[in-house]
């Protein structure tokens, strides 16, 4: 009984999305009995990152003459979503399975299974624990992406003390714990110090972030420094902060670098973001499964796609881009 629930969500996810696709062979689609199947799973169709993600993992794998099949999760951590996935997707044929895991170690199960079938398995974006329960992982440095982030925030107050408040992701998520711990190294900081005020799990929801801000400043409204997982968070974040007359007075920063966050820096409800390149991690495991399916060569190790500290208010030291430079290559 409790496997058939999370098959019945994939149906409905089938079903009510348009992200399963299928294209007609062509060059690179391997042998003569079809297109490449190409399996992917994403953490959720709700954030914009992984709907661009799954976007450009279409438009790729139809260059290449490969069918993909995309499942999300019907929330980020809907760890039995993802594992009821890539069971159907095994049955379903597919060569590779590339998957934004919710939960690095729950899913350890399903992609042993998949391995064992010959199938080959990519991590984007998040890893797995351990790392090589994956053939490979093509992701941002996310610990770099935090310690840009609170580098950032930390030049901008200057020799102020900071009084933070922490808007993380989804409790025990690999990303959310290395670009948390990231941003605490940037920012010189460690977990328990009393420069932070209050943290709380947002997983990187727009309106739990606004709602989890709105709690943490009840209790105590002197912040000067915000962090946030991603941008839908930072925008719940400035939100809150807006409606309790702290706009433009708290160092507020993010990470993503999609096109809409970009506009957000150029307006300045946040002062920074770091921007991540998802169209290259979806490019490149599309590849990497296609000379798979071609040849039987994987591809190993962490591969690291990227990441840009997104500004029009650049501090030395700090490499970074302005926003016409964002607005050109937002996750590109």
């Amino acid at each position: 009984m409790r496997r058939t629930v999370p098959v019945i969500l994939l149906a409905v996810a089938l079903a009510g999305t348009s992200a399963c696709t299928k294209t007609k062979s062509g060059e690179g689609a391997g042998d003569s009995s079809g297109p490449v199947k190409i399996g992917l799973v994403t953490k959720t169709d709700t954030n914009p990152y992984f709907v661009k993600l799954r976007e450009s993992a279409k438009a790729h794998a139809q260059e290449k003459g490969a069918e993909l099949i995309a499942v999300a999760g019907k929330f980020d951590g809907d760890n039995e979503g993802q594992v009821a996935a890539i069971e159907n997707l095994v049955q379903q044929g597919v060569k590779g399975i590339m998957i934004t895991p919710s939960n690095s170690t729950g899913i350890l199960g399903a992609l042993k299974q998949a391995k064992e079938q010959g199938v080959l398995v990519i991590a984007l974006d998040t890893e797995t624990d351990p790392k090589d329960a994956v053939d490979a992982t093509y992701a941002t440095n996310n610990v770099t992406a935090g310690e840009l982030q609170g580098k950032y925030v930390k030049a901008t107050l200057g020799s102020t003390a900071p009084k933070l408040l922490m808007m993380d992701g989804t409790p025990g998520g690999t990303v959310d714990e290395q670009r948390h711990r990231g941003f605490l190294q940037g920012m010189g900081l460690k977990d328990g110090d009393p420069a932070i005020l209050g943290t709380a799990p947002t997983n990187g929801d727009q309106n739990k972030a606004q709602a989890a801000m709105e709690n943490l400043l009840q209790r105590d409204s002197s912040v000067n420094a915000v962090y946030t997982l991603n941008e839908p968070a930072a925008r719940g974040a400035v939100a809150a902060l807006t409606a309790k007359g702290l706009a433009g007075k708290v160092a507020v920063g993010s990470i993503d670098g999609g096109c809409q966050g970009v506009a957000d820096v150029k307006a300045g409800k946040y002062l920074a973001t770091v921007m991540q390149f998802p169209k290259k991690m979806a490019e490149q495991g599309v590849d990497a499964v296609v000379s798979f399916a071609k040849d039987g060569k994987k591809p190993t190790g962490f591969i690291d796609t990227g990441a840009q500290l997104i500004t029009d208010k650049p501090l030395a030291g700090l490499d970074s881009k302005d926003t016409t430079w964002g607005a050109q290559n937002c996750w590109g």
